[in-house]
């Protein structure tokens, strides 16, 4: 869950030096990367502010997938933010079940979801059992306002018809995904995945001592097996310390990213799918035909 997508502030980047760069494994920035065999083709647009990451990540996935009636703008007025910023991963997530798509969350979330509630293959033992811990676990648990409002959210995920998981986190699961054809909506530290300094008051300014973690949303669009990369997609401009909107990092640095998400609410990944269309079966068909009996069938 995110918790906070004010990420790097923009006054930050003229700090960062090519050889901190190089020091993190990163390499220097290059004017191009040669494409990935599984390159998924998504075009990230930037964020239009410091904690807009999320909207704009399900935005570049409804374009991705054909959705051109809806604009970001209102992608940004319709998805809840969080009083300090931010988002929360189950909000992206019912917008994008309320506008007809499948959705499966992969949570590393341990301050929400305890991990006996779920089985060796990673769903939930029972998505109704599951919501009634939630709701259980919240009179308890009373003084966590940002826990109250992300047990909000997973029950109307759930009760949408979202599918959660908690799996074992690998480089494997992860390429697997994007290799049948799904981006990744990733929650994540930016604060690890930069490997820039702790941010700290309302302009998150850099401070190694006040500051603290800061999370993100990325797009992941593409995996090289035999490098052992990951192909990001980026809504954050500038970012540091890449300085373009895609980028390749190695994947133990994601999966290591992913899971220090759980400091800010931000570890795990999101697959929004369109809903596969069921074929119309002979009663459907029949009663098409006698509600219009001379047009065709839609």
């Amino acid at each position: 869950m995110l918790d906070g997508c004010a990420t790097l502030g923009m006054n930050t980047v003229a700090g960062l030096y090519l050889g901190r760069v190089t020091r993190l494994g990163f390499g220097p920035r290059q004017s191009g990367f040669s494409i990935m065999r599984n390159e998924i083709k998504l075009d990230i647009p930037a964020q239009p502010d410091d904690v807009s990451c999320g909207p704009t990540c399900l935005y570049a996935l409804y374009r991705h997938y054909g959705d051109t009636g809806i604009e970001l703008r209102r992608v940004l007025r319709e998805v809840q933010r969080l009083d300090h910023g931010g988002t929360l991963i189950e909000v992206l997530a019912c917008h994008a079940l309320r506008r007809g798509y499948a959705a499966t969350i992969y949570t590393y979330h341990l301050q929400m979801f305890d991990p006996t509630w779920f089985a060796a293959d990673g769903l939930a033992h029972d998505p109704t059992d599951l919501a009634t811990r939630l709701e259980q676990q919240m009179k308890i648990k009373r003084g966590d306002a940002r826990l109250r409002l992300a047990t909000k959210a997973c029950r109307e995920f759930l009760a949408l018809g979202g599918e959660l998981r908690m799996q074992e986190l690998t480089a494997p699961l992860i390429g697997g995904l994007l290799r049948e054809g799904m981006p990744v909506l990733c929650g994540l530290s930016s604060t690890f995945l930069y490997g820039r300094a702790r941010e700290h008051g309302p302009r998150n300014d850099e401070d190694d001592v006040r500051g603290e973690p800061q999370g993100h949303f990325v797009m992941l669009i593409g995996y090289d097996a035999r490098r052992r990369e990951v192909l990001v997609a980026d809504p954050l401009d500038p970012n540091p310390p890449f300085h373009t909107a895609k980028y390749r990092i190695s994947a133990d640095r994601l999966v290591n990213a992913v899971l220090l998400g759980i400091l800010t609410h931000d570890a795990n990944l999101l697959i929004v799918r369109p809903r596969e269309r069921k074929p119309p079966t002979r009663a459907r068909t029949k009663k098409a035909r006698e509600a219009n009996p001379r047009g065709p069938l839609v």
